[in-house]
Order: C-alpha cells, then sequence, then structure tokens
C-alpha cells in the first residue's frame, strides 16, 4: 500500500517512468483473487456481483509494463502449505538501492477464487519501512482487510477496511489514520451495482477531517463490458478516468488510458499493448503516452530452470531521458 492518498480514486497514474516517487509495494493494491470472476463468464441468468471498486480499471492496467530501472532480483521460496517468503535486492543509478524481505502466511479460504488466500503479509526493506497487511474473509459475503505502514520509525498509515458483496452490489467503507489527538481522519465510501449483465454503475466518496480543513469528493463510475473489451470512466470534482481494455486474440491484448486531474491542471492520454508468445515463453508490455515517454519490458522464462529474465528500456523524449533495466525473477 503506498501513501493514503492512495484510498482514492482520483485520476493520476502511480509511479510512471522517470517518476521521483518510490518503487510501490508488491501489495499496493488489492490482490486480483479478490475480484470477481469477469461478468461475461457468468451463465445463470442473474445479475452478478460487480467486484471491487479499486478494480475498476485493473484490465487495463494490466496491459502497461511496469517501471525497471537498474539491476533487480527476486528470489522467491515456498517454506510449506502456508508460508512463502521472497527476497529482492534492486540496484539503481538513479534512486536510492533497496534490498526488500517478503513474507505471506497462507490459508485455504472457501469463499476465496483460489484457495491459497493470503490472510498475512508483511515486508520490510533495508531502511526499516514496514508493510502488513491482514485480508481476512469473515463470511462468504463480508471481508476486512488492515493495513499498516510505517517509513523507518514512523507510522504513515493505518487502515481498516470492510467490504459487503451482495448478489448484484458491492459496498464498502474505509477508515484511514484516524487520530484522535489531531482530531484527524480519512473515510473513503465505496459503491457498485450491476445494472445489467454488461453495466455497472456507482461511486466513490472521499470525506477528509483536519484541524485546519475539512472536505469531500465525489466520484462517479461506470463500466460497460463485453466478453473481449471493457470500458470504464471515473469523473470528479478531482477529475477524470477513463480506459479501454480489449482482447484482440489469445495472444494481443491493448489499452487505452485518459487521465485528467482538475488540481494540478494536467492531462495524460496513454496507449499500451501486451503480446504473449507462448511458443518462446516470452511476454512482451508496451507503452507510449502523450508526454513522450516510450517504454516496453520483455519477460522470458528460462525454461528448465525456474526463473524468468526481465529486461525493459523506456525513453522520455521531451525530457531527454533513458532508463535501463535488467532483473531475475526466480521461484
Amino acid at each position: 500500500m503506498g501513501s493514503v492518498l492512495a484510498l482514492s480514486s482520483g485520476p493520476g497514474h502511480q509511479n510512471w517512468p522517470f517518476s521521483t516517487d518510490p518503487p510501490p509495494s508488491r501489495w499496493e493494491a488489492h490482490p486480483a483473487h479478490w475480484d470477481s470472476p469477469p461478468r461475461w463468464e457468468r451463465r445463470d441468468g442473474r445479475l452478478p456481483n460487480p467486484g471491487s471498486f479499486h478494480s475498476l480499471h485493473r484490465s487495463c492496467k494490466d496491459v502497461f509494463p511496469q517501471q525497471i530501472e537498474g539491476v533487480k532480483m527476486i528470489l522467491n521460496k515456498t517454506l510449506s502449505s502456508f508460508f512463502k517468503v521472497s527476497h529482492a535486492l534492486h540496484l539503481s543509478a538513479v534512486s536510492p538501492s533497496y534490498y526488500r524481505f517478503h513474507v505471506e502466511h497462507l490459508q485455504s479460504d472457501d469463499y476465496s477464487k483460489d484457495k491459497d488466500a493470503p490472510a498475512l503479509i508483511s515486508e520490510m526493506d533495508s531502511s526499516g519501512s514496514l508493510n502488513a497487511h491482514a485480508l481476512l474473509h469473515l463470511t462468504e459475503r463480508v471481508r476486512a482487510r488492515t493495513v499498516f505502514q510505517t517509513q523507518q520509525s514512523q507510522f504513515v498509515t493505518w487502515q481498516f477496511e470492510t467490504e459487503y458483496r451482495g448478489n448484484d452490489f458491492t459496498a464498502a467503507v474505509t477508515v484511514a489514520n484516524p487520530d484522535i489527538l489531531r482530531e484527524s481522519v480519512i473515510l473513503v465510501a465505496h459503491f457498485l451495482q450491476s445494472v445489467s449483465s454488461g453495466l455497472v454503475l456507482g461511486g466513490e466518496l472521499v470525506y477528509h477531517r483536519g484541524r485546519a480543513e475539512e472536505g469531500g469528493i465525489l466520484t462517479l463510475a461506470g463500466q460497460y463490458s463485453r466478453p473481449n473489451w471493457v470500458a470504464t470512466l471515473n469523473a470528479g470534482k478531482g477529475g477524470a478516468h477513463a480506459s479501454y481494455y480489449h482482447r484482440a486474440n489469445k495472444q494481443i491484448q491493448i489499452g487505452v488510458e485518459f487521465e485528467a486531474s482538475t488540481r494540478t491542471q494536467e492531462t495524460t492520454t496513454s496507449f499500451g499493448y501486451q503480446m504473449e508468445l507462448p511458443e518462446a515463453n516470452m511476454v512482451f508490455r508496451g507503452m507510449i503516452n502523450s508526454r513522450c515517454i516510450i517504454g516496453g519490458v520483455l519477460e522470458k522464462r528460462l525454461t528448465p530452470l525456474p526463473a524468468t529474465l526481465i529486461m525493459g528500456a523506456f525513453v522520455n523524449h521531451r525530457g531527454d531521458k533513458l532508463q535501463v533495466g535488467l532483473g531475475v525473477n526466480v521461484g
């Protein structure tokens, strides 16, 4: 999880290439298996559950390549049927180098799409910063999530989220950084309703209260999906975020994003694509945006070894900058 600002679904792409923001945690967002299956897979005649508000743009965002710079190595190890650990070492000449230790405690959960649903997740880096998550299925319909984050010796995030999934709707409430002494708190409410088999409507309300300021932002959302494409729009006082995802065939997927912010008075349009080559055990993701940034990441499975080679490059033509990265993921 990043900062508390990540709770708001307002526009603004996180961790653009050449961004000065630190690399995100592996669990920046909800795990993918917290989402319901694609709506077009429901064939029982009933309206499906729309899934989580956080995941409205997930299909499009997964097409874009993740920022890679410097040299990175990740070693994953399964210790038992309940525990998994990983070690990540990143060496960079642009941003601070770091080491991260990641551990997961897994549980068998009858209500999850994946039987090994993470229950407890923790991650600590070489600076002493900690991310700790607890993901729990209280009942078949109620899910809870708790997040604690420290920046070295300072607490920066503590939040509690509860989500209820009905037959054709999802409602969630999040309380972030409550502080009685400073009289401050952030409240986030989400609601999504399936109107038809392909149409979902809903909204998000973010309320912030502090000693010096108090206010709220309302964002409306809509999504229309078909078997091979998904169109999504978020619009509110903070700006707008629109995305379009299209699966051309089994090997090629494309995505287009438009983001506008009333706070920064900036707009960005991005085009991304993903090409899979199963015969060569390779996946390539590329992107180009209106900021004159072009980039791509190639992932090559090194069979029969349990390792994946990752190579990426991003060029900022407007800023005359270049980022090149090389990584190995073992396990």
